[in-house]
């Protein structure tokens, strides 16, 4: 049976419709389709009103990250993902860093930017200075759309304005800078942007196109650095090793990406976790890691005086604690409780510290044992449960993988199937 994907009014319908009616398209047995569905009710009501067309829920699991000592205070950090390792890594960094006091953060003001598209306008140049001789103009407008942002001592504080060359077209485009305070800031600087856009093709004489947020947040970083121990890592060799695996990644984009995933592997395991955007979060911080005209890593790894290991992070950092799945989900709103956070510069040094700490474990695995030994055995447990095990099979069978190095799908099934012959 091929699937029919036409689905008339299928936005309308509810939950238990959708799901209903997708059973009976893609022509497959229910059953198979069943996990997709959630028994908690509450949630389903949530999720339906967070996306368009929901069916069901997708559960995470969601981790907490110990030992981390940040500016002074202990955090328990939530991180959600799916990935084996990465707490573990986090946690186990973390606690390293503690020798030496634990990490040490800092962050900008939460500016984000809003640009505003100008086409056709003949004279780009003059348009430019048209656009900043009416400044204050432009920022008492947008100011008016969000007068409580304004009372809470945030909104828009500045433009820049730039002339973008494309081919044989000349774009003036207008920068709106918005102090977004608790906010991750896309609602707000999107609805300023709207609502200057007819004033700004005025002064121009020209025509807007595009006004959108930006997530090159580069006006809203936060950094992080702290001291790992030499002998905790595993002495001089490993510090050594991690040393030239970070010059590695800072000298070859290949290895950069690689690098910098590992770094977003905590990144956005506590950006999920807290209900903000991870896709905004991601391009902020790969867009900065090719700041320079070329792609490179986001850290940075040095030794001080007495040989230990120094690390810093530095990256735009665009999350807040209002608006949002932050305050619509409800897993969300317990995480950012564990945190205790009590701002948005909060929140985003603790996950800078977090991408930091994860970075430096993935690097020290690779500078000592290999990323495998560690990975892979906490993978195995994932392999033992897809080829079927099931309570203290499980172990078993992650005992055998182990044992004989093999930790893959085919070889766990096979392990599995003589252990059941041999226990009838």
């Amino acid at each position: 049976m091929s699937v029919n994907s036409r689905i008339p009014g299928f936005y309308k319908l509810s939950p238990p419709e959708r799901f209903k009616a997708i059973v009976e398209r893609s022509g497959l047995p229910e059953g198979e389709l069943a996990s997709m569905v959630t028994a908690d009710g509450k949630m389903l009501a949530i999720a339906d009103r967070m996306i368009e067309n929901v069916v069901g829920t997708l559960s995470i699991p969601l981790g907490v990250a110990a030992n981390f000592t940040i500016n002074g205070r202990d955090y328990l950090i939530p991180m959600a993902t799916e990935e084996p390792s990465v707490v573990a890594a986090a946690s186990n960094m973390a606690s390293v860093a503690r020798l030496h006091g634990g990490f040490w953060a800092s962050s900008d003001q939460p500016i984000m930017i809003s640009q505003i598209q100008v086409v056709g306008a003949k004279d780009p140049q003059a348009a430019r200075l048209r656009l900043y001789e009416r400044r204050q103009d432009l920022l008492d407008l947008a100011n008016e759309q969000d007068p409580l942002l304004v009372k809470l001592g945030g909104g828009a504080k500045d433009i820049e304005v730039r002339i973008v060359n494309v081919a044989d077209k000349t774009y003036v485009v207008l920068h709106l800078i918005v102090d977004v305070r608790d906010a991750m800031g896309a609602n707000a600087v999107n609805t300023m942007a709207e609502a200057l856009a007819p004033l700004v093709a005025q002064i121009a004489c020209g025509r807007v196109r595009l006004r959108i947020l930006s997530n090159k947040a580069d006006l809203r970083l936060a950094r992080v650095r702290a001291t790992y121990d030499c002998q905790a890592l595993g002495g001089p060799d490993v510090v050594d090793g991690i040393i030239d695996a970070y010059a590695f990644a800072a000298a070859d984009p290949y290895r950069a990406a690689t690098h910098n995933k590992g770094i977003m592997n905590g990144i956005t395991a506590v950006v999920l976790a807290t209900g903000n955007d991870t896709r905004a979060v991601e391009a902020g911080a790969h867009s900065h890691a090719a700041a320079g005209g070329r792609y490179t890593s986001l850290s940075h790894y040095e030794k001080d005086d007495a040989g230990n290991l120094v690390g810093t992070l530095e990256l735009p950092m665009a999350v807040g604690l209002v608006g949002g799945a932050t305050k619509t989900h409800p897993v969300a709103q317990a995480a950012v409780k564990l945190l205790g956070v009590k701002g948005a510069q909060e929140l985003a040094e603790i996950i800078v510290a977090v991408g930091l700490a994860q970075n430096t474990g993935a690097l020290r695995a690779l500078a000592a044992e290999g990323i495998q030994k560690g990975h892979m055995s906490l993978h195995a447990r994932n392999i033992a449960v897809a080829a079927g095990a099931d309570g203290d099979e499980i172990e078993k069978v992650v005992a055998r993988l182990k044992d004989e190095g093999h930790v893959r799908l085919d070889k766990a099934q096979t392990v599995l199937a003589e252990l059941r012959q041999s226990g009838r």
